[in-house]
Formats: C-alpha cells, sequence, structure tokens
C-alpha cells in the first residue's frame, strides 16, 4: 500500500546535489543569483499593480501595503534561505516540503507552483503584447488587434460598436518561444541575458523616483489613510477602500510585484556555492526591490491622485503620470515602457526556469514522467521541458485572455510560503542536527510569523480566488491518484 507521507531522505537529498556529472550544471555566482531575483521581482507588479492597488484599495497608504508584503515576503525568504542552503538541490518549495511533510504534500506544492510559473509566464506574456504595441505607437506602427488579442476577447468602440475581434496573440507567444530557446542554450546565458535587462530597469525605475520626488503634490499624500468605505471599480467589482482591509487588500495585491525571489531557489542545483549564495541571492534581491517598491509607491502616488489612476491613467498610470505631470521628462515616459518591456521578458524568463526545474526535480521522482528530467547532451540542460513548456505556455499566451491570473499567481504563491514556513519549523523540530549553513533566526516565531503575513494576504484576496485555488488542487489530486503515486520511486522502489 502506498505512503502518502513517505519522505525523501536528507543524504539521497545531499547526494543528488552533490552529483556535479549527471546533474544541472553548475554556472551561478552569488551576483547572477541576485540578478535573477530582481529580474524575477521587478515587472508586472511594481509597473501596473502599484496604481492598481492604490486606486481599488488603499491610496497613498499602498505604501504600507508593500511594506506588509515584503515583511511577509521577509519571513519566507528567511525560510527559504535555509532550506536552499541545507538542500541546495533544484525544485524549491517542492523538494523541501517532500524533504519535511511527505510526498502527498510535496505534489500538492509542486502543483500549485504551476500557478506561479507557467501561469504567470503566460499573463506576463500577454502583457508584454500590449506594452510592445504602447512602444510601436511612439514610432507610427501598430501591430492588427487581431494579432496581438486572444479569440476571447474584441474591441468596442466609443458609440458601443465591435470594431475587431482577436484571433491569436503572437506577440506574446513570439516572445515566449525565444525566451525558451535561450533557456535551452544555457543558465549562464540567460543569466547573462538578464543581468543587462536588470540593469536597464531598475535605472529606470531609479531615475523615476530621483526625478519624480520634486514633482510630489503633498495633496495627494494629505488622506494617507482614507476611510473604510467599498469603491466599485469600472467592471463593477466591489473592493475594500482605506482602512485596515483596504491596506491588507493592496498587500495581497502589490504582493504580485514581489513573485519571483523564490524562483532563485529553483536554481540551487546550478550555483557554483549554494550553501553560500543562496541566501545572499534570495535575500539580497529582496532586500534591494523592498526599498525600490517603497520609494516607487510614495513617488507615484504623490505625483498623481487615485482619481488619476482610476479614470485616466489605468494600466498606463506611471507613463501618464510622468506625461501629465511631469512635462520636462516625456522622454522618462518613453524609457519607462521600454523598461517595462524589459521587466516583462525577464520575469518571463525566470519564471519558464523556474518551472521547468520544478518539474525536473518532480521527475527525478517519478512523479511526473521521465521527458521533463531529460538533459540536453552539450547545453545539460531540460530542454524537452523547456520545449513542452513552451507548447502549454505558448498556448494560454496566445488563446486566453490574461485578466484573471494575476491574483491566481498571487494565492498560488502565498499558499507555498506558508508550507515552506511550516517545513522550516517541522525541520528543526526533526532533524536539528542536521548542517545548516544559513539558520531561520528566532524559530518558531519566524515561521509563524510568516505564515500568519501570508495568511492574512490570502484572506485579502477574497473568496472567488480561493475557490480557484480549490478547483485546480482538485485536478492537481486527481492526476496523483491516477499516474504519480504509480509511478513514485519512494513509493515504488522495486521500479527504480
Amino acid at each position: 500500500m502506498a505512503n502518502l507521507s513517505i519522505k525523501k531522505p536528507l543524504d539521497k537529498l545531499i547526494e543528488e546535489a552533490a552529483d556535479d556529472e549527471k546533474g544541472l550544471k553548475r554556472t551561478l555566482s552569488a551576483g547572477n543569483l541576485i540578478a535573477l531575483g530582481i529580474g524575477a521581482i521587478i515587472g508586472a507588479g511594481l509597473f501596473v499593480r502599484t496604481a492598481s492597488a492604490a486606486a481599488n484599495n488603499a491610496g497613498p497608504s499602498v505604501t504600507i501595503g508593500f511594506i506588509i508584503a515584503a515583511i511577509g515576503c521577509a519571513f519566507a525568504g528567511l525560510c527559504y534561505a535555509e532550506f536552499a542552503s541545507m538542500i541546495p538541490i533544484a525544485g524549491s518549495a517542492y523538494t523541501y516540503s517532500y524533504a519535511t511533510m511527505g510526498e502527498l504534500v510535496a505534489w500538492i506544492i509542486g502543483w500549485d507552483l504551476v500557478l506561479e510559473y507557467a501561469l504567470g509566464a503566460a499573463t506576463v506574456g500577454i502583457a508584454w503584447s500590449e506594452y510592445l504595441n504602447k512602444l510601436l505607437e511612439y514610432v507610427g506602427m501598430h501591430i492588427p488587434y487581431e494579432w496581438c488579442h486572444s479569440p476571447f476577447e474584441k474591441f468596442t468602440d466609443a458609440a458601443g460598436v465591435v470594431t475587431a475581434h482577436g484571433i491569436m496573440n503572437i506577440p506574446a507567444l513570439f516572445i515566449i518561444f525565444l525566451l525558451s530557446l535561450l533557456l535551452i542554450k544555457g543558465t549562464k546565458e540567460s543569466a547573462f541575458v538578464n543581468g543587462l535587462i536588470v540593469i536597464t530597469k531598475v535605472a529606470v525605475v531609479i531615475l523615476f523616483i530621483v526625478f519624480g520626488w520634486s514633482y510630489i503634490n503633498q495633496a495627494n499624500h494629505s488622506d494617507y489613510i482614507p476611510a473604510a468605505t467599498i469603491y466599485t471599480d469600472s467592471q463593477g467589482i466591489d473592493h475594500n477602500y482605506g482602512g485596515i482591509m483596504g491596506i491588507l487588500g493592496a498587500a495581497g495585491v502589490v504582493f504580485f510585484a514581489f513573485i519571483g525571489f523564490d524562483a532563485v531557489s529553483t536554481a540551487a542545483q546550478e550555483a557554483k556555492n549554494p550553501k553560500r549564495d543562496m541566501p545572499i541571492g534570495i535575500l539580497g534581491s529582496l532586500a534591494i526591490c523592498t526599498v525600490l517598491y517603497i520609494l516607487f509607491a510614495h513617488v507615484l502616488t504623490g505625483v498623481a491622485s487615485v482619481d488619476d489612476f482610476r479614470n485616466q491613467g489605468r494600466e498606463a498610470s506611471v507613463t501618464y503620470a510622468i506625461n501629465t505631470y511631469m512635462h520636462e521628462y516625456a522622454w522618462l515616459a518613453k524609457l519607462v515602457t521600454v523598461a517595462i518591456l524589459a521587466g516583462f521578458s525577464s520575469v518571463i524568463l525566470v519564471m519558464l526556469m523556474g518551472q521547468s526545474r520544478v518539474f525536473y526535480s518532480m521527475s527525478v521522482d517519478g512523479l511526473v514522467p521521465k521527458i521533463f528530467s531529460d538533459l540536453h547532451p552539450k547545453f545539460r540542460t531540460p530542454y524537452k521541458s523547456n520545449l513542452l513548456f513552451l507548447g502549454f505556455v505558448g498556448i494560454f499566451a496566445a488563446f486566453v485572455p490574461g485578466d484573471i491570473v494575476g491574483d491566481m499567481t498571487s494565492i498560488g504563491t502565498l499558499f507555498a510560503f506558508i508550507l515552506v514556513c511550516a517545513g522550516v519549523w517541522i525541520m528543526r523540530i526533526k532533524n536539528p542536527g542536521v548542517q545548516r549553513q544559513f539558520k531561520t533566526p528566532l524559530v518558531p516565531l519566524v515561521p509563524i510569523l510568516g505564515m500568519i503575513v501570508c495568511g492574512a494576504m490570502v484572506f485579502g484576496l477574497g473568496w472567488p480566488n480561493w475557490v480557484r485555488l480549490g478547483v485546480w488542487m482538485l485536478i492537481g489530486i486527481v492526476i496523483y491518484f491516477t499516474y504519480s503515486i504509480k509511478n513514485s520511486k519512494l513509493n515504488n522502489p522495486d521500479k527504480n
């Protein structure tokens, strides 16, 4: 009879991590890992979600939402850093939960990470397509509506007449195809390209903070924490605006802006010195981005008002704020569009890498087919997995609208964070003698606080997202009991 709570022995994990001949190629330094983290973190969340959270949830106090989200990420990041230094192997939260909470929980986490990485990459690919059109408009060009939208979308003019129907989102499919090929070529090459992108978008963020600071209108910050009310947006959706619930809701929304630092842990098996470099990569990228986020949100909500975000700016609120209130810096609006495109590209790159590495580990364990762990004979990258996810993510990006997957990505990631925090606590109790290059401080207080803060953000995302997560998990459970449990190497040692 299969054992649902069977755990992968730590000595076996450490043995796999030490196998440099058969495993993934170790090419990443601590600097590469920090850049990888920043590459995944700064993107759609900062440039799009900041204004959305200010408009719908918290007004200027979106900065407090960023602080709450950062605290939750910091607690989870400390737990990730301990696991990554102790179990330096690909797979991130999936691998950690396999060693601490057993196979079924590990499968649930691995399946849950598809929400964060694969669907997240598809969503950002769709956003990349939209901003490519914005950039082309500066030079008098555009991609026809039919070829940059899904078949489920249609364009309606001011009179309410439908003038165009989407057929296929070719730019979204193109960027996912291009970045998948780059990942197959090698992690080092991908990290180099990512490093160039990181320099570009961080520079633009700093320029906006520096130049925008003198344009802050104190009147926009006068009602810093608005009174609690209900705000109904243009789509008829009600939001808790202002007060504690508004700030918590904003934290759940802008949490999307922090998604990605945990993707650093999926590259543990490709780090040159994972026990030293993984904590530096995870916590370093998180710290740098938190400071930039709080300053960016403070400047943006000072330059433009909440009404601007609600009525005129919307998704392009940063560009709108510059063009409307910072006339001398129109060139910066164009640079922001370039930075957004670059930011989206690096986010897609890291998400595709993270997804293929999680399924690489699951395949090695027998929970998904062997094809996901087949390595390229020259590049030693999981090229078949990259190609399969190119097809899977490409279908979503080309033919499905991307309007609801953002919150699904957030709730899936928060769920993973909660289990990682629990895992560190469990591991300290059951395996206190295992060598830990980095130790999470104040255990069990830090893991407990991590679970509480992340749980509060899950609560703030609302019941529709809880239902979607439950349905997704139900599908995963069916797959586990029909395939994975029968092919698990731990549960079926005679098949090895």
